[in-house]
């Protein structure tokens, strides 16, 4: 199982991002999937989740300016934020929770990271 992000790079105060994640393998549920971030020096934190039925959770400084969402056929997640700030800066990660996959026969439920994209906002 991977779990491949894409999106991120440098945006100007003000601007807009668009992050998606796909995950690969041998697949037959995943529940939770989402974006966490962590900036240099801090945690890594969550930005939003949202469950296999299309419910999102968002973090008090992403409400409000983000849109997080998710296609269960194609394992996708992604995640749109408006009005970025330099403070949004940080690599961000997506995850997908207890994924249940199948190789060689044996059956397993774990939680899955992303690489870490980059997010820069200038000022």
């Amino acid at each position: 199982v991977q779990l491949q992000a894409s999106g991120g790079g440098l945006v100007q105060a003000g601007g807009s991002l668009r992050l998606s994640c796909a995950a690969s393998g041998s697949i037959f549920s995943i529940d939770d999937m989402g974006w966490y971030r962590q900036a240099p020096g801090k945690e890594r934190g969550l930005v939003a989740s949202i469950t296999s039925a299309g419910f999102a959770n968002y973090a008090d400084f992403a409400q409000g300016r983000s849109t997080i969402t998710r296609d269960n056929a194609k394992r996708t997640v992604t995640l749109q934020m408006n009005s970025l700030q330099p403070e949004d800066t940080a690599v961000y990660y997506c995850f997908a929770d207890n994924v249940g996959s199948q190789i060689h026969g044996v059956v397993s439920f774990k939680e899955y990271w992303g690489q870490g994209t980059q997010v820069t906002v200038s000022s």
